[in-house]
């Protein structure tokens, strides 16, 4: 678990998120000082200790923090952004990815980050998404939110929106869908995934009077994926995409654009829904929030999307342990941690 900006609300969470059992080993990555500021400011008692990936694995109790300790490069006061700390939260990501892709650590969840603060201290910055699929070597990442029974994925991430028709490919469109069914499959158990594709322009082009993305690449790229058995329903209007009669025939559903399909979703579930990178060799979850840097230090943050987020990452890991343990004679090897 990563603290993210020290200046918001990802220690608040990461020590309301101790105080709750979870039946798991818990690492944060974070930097010891900022964390017991924090509980202090917050009046918890969570006791610290620092992570050793070579000590058995062992559910970390209630009240109990592991630690994976991260210097800060400037002293962090709660609710003020210092550009200084950019690398700081950047080597909190690079502790995280390491031991993912070491099989030290099973999977992420990555508290808030604030994409400004870091652009602003020179290092190019995007989003997570983007960031860990550079880093993992994953040519496309996929982000898809969650909440409760709604799933919702993006064809594009954090673009402009004047950028995103340019962006929408025949190509993209293929590796985004080919991702989204597979991992639909072996993260999420559905053998069959059913997957709902929003158009582009409004009535998804009202065959070409709105524009003709909807026709002219949407609609062959969806074609040639159903020949190959995938089972997609569109491109839908967006506005009819996301009603009940729809969404009760589908297991996700596929937005051209962050904001087409994001609101719906956190409107459903603000609080509770969980951010998931698809297309990656290791679990990342995230909140569904930024860092709040008013509420940082005051004891009002909510921890119900971290929570949410570490379930459905615990979730995500068992269920891939069960299907490597199906496999007679797959390797475990590297797995030392938790």
């Amino acid at each position: 678990m990563t603290a993210g900006e020290p200046a918001g609300i990802g220690p608040d969470l990461l020590l309301r998120v101790s105080e709750h059992p979870s039946g798991v080993q818990r690492i944060a990555i974070g930097n010891p000082a900022v964390i017991e500021q924090r509980a202090r400011a917050l009046n918890l008692a969570v006791r610290l200790t620092e992570f050793s990936p070579d000590a058995p694995r062992r559910t970390t109790p209630a009240g109990v923090l592991e630690i994976v300790p991260v210097p800060v490069a400037a002293p962090v006061h709660a609710g003020t952004l210092d550009p200084a700390n950019a690398t700081h939260v950047l080597a909190l990501l690079e502790a995280a990815t390491e031991g993912c892709l070491e099989g030290v650590f099973d999977a992420m969840v990555t508290g808030p980050v604030h994409k400004g603060v870091i652009n602003r201290a020179g290092h190019p910055f995007t989003g997570h998404t983007e960031w860990l699929a550079d880093r993992a070597g994953s040519a496309r990442p996929v982000m898809m939110l969650v909440a409760g029974t709604l799933r919702v994925a993006l064809a594009t991430t954090h673009l402009p929106l004047r950028a995103v028709a340019d962006a929408i490919t025949v190509d993209l469109l293929t590796e985004v869908i080919t991702i989204l069914d597979r991992d639909l499959r072996q993260d999420f158990g559905i053998s069959e995934p059913r997957i709902a594709v929003c158009g582009l322009n409004p009535h998804a082009g009202e065959q070409g009077v709105l524009g003709h993305e909807d026709d002219l690449v949407i609609t062959p790229a969806l074609a040639a994926l159903r020949t190959r058995g995938l089972d997609l329903r569109g491109p839908l209007p967006a506005d009819t995409a996301f009603t009940p009669r729809v969404l009760a025939d589908v297991d996700a559903v596929l937005a051209m654009y962050h904001d087409q399909g994001l609101p719906v979703l956190k409107y459903a579930g603000f609080g509770e829904a969980v951010n998931i990178t698809l297309g990656l060799p290791f679990i990342r979850t995230s909140v569904d929030h930024g860092t709040a840097l008013e509420l940082a230090g005051t004891g009002v943050a909510e921890p119900g999307s971290f929570l949410a987020a570490e379930r459905l990452a615990r979730d995500l890991a068992a269920l891939r342990e069960r299907d490597r343990s199906a496999v007679p004679g797959s390797a475990k090897a590297g797995r030392k941690g938790s």
